[in-house]
């Protein structure tokens, strides 16, 4: 059964994740964390965090980790496969099929109504994550890290996934706080 729901999870996100990798995202958090529970928003976020920092599609480096995390080798193998089969298979018949009428107006009006429904889901994940975020690191330092990353981002041109890569360093290599230290010790000793 886990297998199955392994499945279709990820069927579903490669059925409905018209526009790419990152119109993807918000469905994979659906399915594997409020549906199946499979990971927490921590979880999730931490992997969305690695997957953005590395080559290739987000949505199938999602499926093949969280796969794997659930049910070993055949779960990653079973939900890489359910992500790509539905674009493999949806491509040829609709470019096959919409090739034939892309000078029709209906073609291009349903091509551009996806787009702002595409923007208003990946608005509703940024605002959780936000939310997510100053819980963790209060208002000041969300704002701060927001802001400096859309600057990096946009005006400077640097590629997300290399801001990521620093954050990531930044905080495994961090000085320690002698509060953590602390409870570090009394963890040892317990």
């Amino acid at each position: 059964m886990q297998q199955w729901n392994l499945f279709i999870a990820f069927f579903r996100v490669g059925m409905l994740g018209y526009g790419g990798g990152p119109s993807s995202i918000p469905l994979v958090h659906k399915e594997v964390v409020e549906k199946y529970k499979w990971l927490s928003d921590d979880d999730f976020g931490d992997v969305l965090a690695l997957g953005n920092s590395l080559p290739g599609p987000i949505a199938t480096k999602m499926a093949g980790y969280i796969g794997y995390r659930v049910s070993g080798i055949i779960g990653m193998l079973n939900a890489v496969m359910a992500t790509i089969l539905p674009t493999i298979v949806i491509m040829i018949v609709l470019i096959t099929s919409l090739n034939s009428f892309r000078n029709q107006p209906w073609v291009n009006g349903m091509t551009n109504a996806v787009i702002p429904v595409v923007g208003v889901m990946l608005a509703k994940l940024t605002y959780d994550f936000f939310k997510k975020a100053q819980v963790n690191m209060g208002w000041t330092a969300s704002i701060i890290l927001g802001l400096g990353s859309l600057a990096l981002i946009e005006w400077a041109g640097i590629h997300p996934g290399i801001i990521i890569f620093a954050l990531l360093l930044y905080a495994l290599l961090r000085p320690k706080k002698k509060k953590d230290v602390t409870f570090n010790r009394q963890e040892q000793s317990s």
